[in-house]
């Protein structure tokens, strides 16, 4: 039997024999197998990695801020759809490049409404978010459309999005002057509890004022009618009325980031739900908003001759204490014929803001067969002693306002209604009118010739100086003597009018002899009484005591008697 590796025999000292190998053709090709096997394993893994690659985007942020090649993930919904895998600054180095891988199955988030921003921590007056990052890191937060066109290149947002797309809910548009304190995320309220929030604002195309959109969550959003009111919160309201002071604000967090507030108005109104995307105009308070329509606005213009100071823009203009319109301008004229600096004051007014009253001008006009426009009762209203007047509204401040009164027996002025602008005429204020009377009082008194009084007065008081002189120096001690004396005299009377006193005696005999002739006079005037013949034939003798009738005899006959002295 033959061996299939020969020894080949050595020498016969001993020697151990040399080994012949003999290598075969198919040893060899195995030895390269592993590489060829390495090669497909890998080029397998590289196909299974373009099959299951998605597609690559760009997203530009302002900042890489947090953000970390190779490890940053992409999420959905916190689920993980692409890394980043390289950043890089742009050209004009403005903003950086993120390149972000994305996961095959993750195809649909490459559309051209698809929002791309940074969650970090976050800390605002609106809340807290983000917390989670603290731990983890940030990452790239994805929101996906409706869209189905495709695009790779994407504008990063540097907030994250208020409102999530499919949220249910509804968005509306806001119309205002200013954006006032109001932010991205600030609240929306229905009744003090929050049920959306803003969610972007733009200054409108002419610039003269801001739409905001905001985002009421639903079902909430089927409270928002085609009635509604909308006005902002921010802050807080502070009024004082008859009923004392009053403290409004919807919540601590509308005083430090502000926030939005609706409501029906009351009594009938439309409440069929509002349609998505609907315009309401933003109001700056309740009561304003709450206000009946003002309806269209009239401009008209006043000319005052005097001073102005304290009337500014926005101040109140009132009819008869009702709330008309306000202020929008004051501005400086020139009168070269007076050559005088009038004061020129435009103003806004409502006048459906009267009501009732309105609407009955408005019909007795038009029974009169007159156009019942604003001009033509305006200058029926003239003619009666309508007049636009400045008025202190607060004396603290020295705040004026305008008012539209009726100024009884004011003198008739030239009124045209067909004037542009409206031109009211006007007569001064109360305190125009006071500073004239002070003005006149101090003419007058500057007339009053204080000089010389004042001379003559200094004359006065010198001679009365004089007089009291003498009056002290000779009538006093004069005076004096003369009480003395009277005092002397009225000690001698109470001595003389003593009890045991001859006067005193002699005045008692005088009274009795009085009392006497008075009793004798009265008797005298009796008898006179009952024989009144006796003053011509003389007395009667008196009768004798025997025929005498006691019956007859009178208490008048015997009183002398018992009169008399015994």
């Amino acid at each position: 039997m033959t061996d299939d590796n020969p020894i080949e025999q050595g020498p016969p000292g001993g020697e151990l024999p040399r080994p012949v190998v003999k290598r075969r053709r198919f040893n060899a090709s195995l030895i390269w197998l592993i590489p060829a096997l390495a090669a497909l394993v890998g080029l397998s893994l590289v196909i299974n990695n373009w099959l299951q690659a998605g597609p690559q985007i760009t997203i530009s942020f302002q900042s890489a801020e947090g953000l970390e090649a190779g490890k940053t993930p992409v999420k959905y919904k916190n689920v993980v759809i692409g890394r980043v895998n390289k950043i890089h600054l742009s050209g004009d180095r403005s903003h950086v490049l993120v390149n972000v891988a994305l996961e095959k199955s993750a195809e649909g988030f490459a559309s051209k409404d698809t929002r791309f921003w940074v969650v970090r921590p976050r800390i605002g007056l609106g809340g807290v978010s983000g917390i989670d990052t603290l731990l983890s890191g940030a990452f790239i937060g994805a929101d996906v459309g409706d869209s189905n066109e495709s695009e790779d290149e994407f504008q990063g947002l540097e907030t994250p999005p208020a409102v999530n797309h499919g949220a249910p809910g509804r968005s509306f548009m806001l119309h205002s002057d200013d954006l006032g304190s109001l932010d991205i995320g600030s609240p929306v309220y229905y009744r003090r509890i929050q049920v959306g929030r803003v969610v972007s604002y733009q200054l409108d195309k002419d610039g003269k004022g801001v739409s905001l959109q905001i985002f009421v969550d639903g079902p909430n959003d089927k409270f928002v009618t085609r009635a509604s009111r909308f006005w902002n919160a921010s802050g807080v309201d502070v009024s004082i009325g008859a009923n004392g002071l009053k403290l409004n604000t919807q919540s601590l967090a509308t005083v430090l980031a502000g926030g939005v507030a609706f409501q029906d108005p009351p009594g009938p109104h439309d409440s069929t739900s509002a349609p998505e995307d609907n315009e309401y105009t933003l109001f700056g308070d309740q009561a304003t908003a709450m206000a009946p329509p003002d309806g269209t606005p009239h401009y008209i213009r006043m000319r005052f001759e005097q001073s102005v100071r304290g009337l500014a823009v926005d101040a109140p203009v009132e009819f008869l204490g009702i709330n008309i319109g306000k202020v929008v301008s004051v501005r400086l004229d020139y009168d070269e014929q007076k050559q005088r600096f009038p004061v020129l004051v435009g103003a806004v007014v409502y006048p459906q803001r009267l009501g009732a009253a309105y609407d009955k001008l408005e019909a007795m006009a038009k029974a009169r067969g007159e156009n019942a426009d604003l001009s033509q009762l305006m200058g029926r209203l003239v003619e009666h002693g309508l007049r636009a007047q400045a008025r202190t509204g607060n004396l603290l401040t020295g705040q004026l306002y305008v008012a539209l009164d009726f100024i009884p027996k004011t003198p008739k002025v030239a009124f045209d209604p067909q004037a542009k602008p409206l031109t009211l005429p006007t007569v001064p204020g109360s305190f125009d009118k006071l500073q004239e009377q002070m003005a006149e009082i101090v003419d007058k008194l500057n007339k009053v010739p204080f000089d010389s009084i004042g001379r003559n007065l200094d004359q006065t008081l010198a001679g009365l100086n004089a007089t009291l002189k003498q009056v002290n120096g000779e009538t006093l001690p004069a005076f004096k003597d003369t009480l003395h004396g009277v005092q002397q005299t009225m000690g001698t009377a109470n001595d003389a009018l003593a009890g045991d006193s001859p006067l005193q005696q002699n005045l008692g005999a005088t009274l009795e002899q009085v009392q006497r002739m008075a009793r004798s006079l009265r008797v005298l005037t009796d008898y006179l009484g009952g024989h009144p013949e006796s003053l011509i034939r003389g007395r009667r003798p008196d009768a004798k005591p025997a025929d005498a009738k006691p019956a007859n005899i009178t208490p008048a006959a015997i009183q002398p008697a018992q009169g008399s002295k015994p």
